[in-house]
């Protein structure tokens, strides 16, 4: 019992959310359905448990998971985001992807407005009425989502650096 009470425990300490501070960008390779693809990620929020990540699906797609503060969403859900980072603001509509529990939106491109605010200083703070609001950082950004806009066009596999 002490064996299954020990792994019971280690398992819970490792999935508990990491505090907001410790949270930073990052861009790593991930397994998809498709194969592998390069992804940038930053947690935040107020518990550190909301997530934003891209990844390129032939063109930059931006995921927002809004943690525990989400609950379970109902497939078909969309909503208006309004990005804020400085003195900038856009606002985006996001489609839920009922498969991960995800908000998310297919970007134009590199240039993309949205893409431009995510490379800024300082943080963002992710806001809606219906679902509140979550604030990142965006120290390494730029670096992080950089890897992943090389690897757009390659296909699953591509190697960079």
């Amino acid at each position: 019992m002490k064996v299954v009470s020990t792994t019971f425990i280690l398992a819970v300490l490792s999935a508990l959310p990491a505090h907001a501070a410790s949270c930073s960008w990052s861009a790593k390779m991930e397994e998809d359905e498709g194969g592998s693809v390069m992804m940038a990620s930053v947690c935040g929020g107020p518990k550190g448990d909301a997530h934003l990540m891209l990844a390129c699906f032939g063109k930059p797609v931006l995921s927002y998971d809004l943690g525990a503060a989400g609950g379970q969403l109902e497939p078909g859900v969309s909503g208006s985001f309004t990005f804020k980072a400085g003195d900038k603001s856009l606002t985006r509509k996001l489609e839920l992807e009922a498969m991960y529990n995800y908000f998310t939106a297919e970007l134009s491109g590199p240039t993309d407005p949205l893409l431009a605010l995510l490379r800024g200083k300082g943080d963002v703070t992710i806001s809606a009425d219906k679902y509140g609001e979550a604030t990142f950082p965006l120290k390494g950004s730029g670096a992080a989502i950089g890897k992943v806009l090389a690897e757009c066009g390659k296909g699953s596999g591509g190697e960079a650096d």
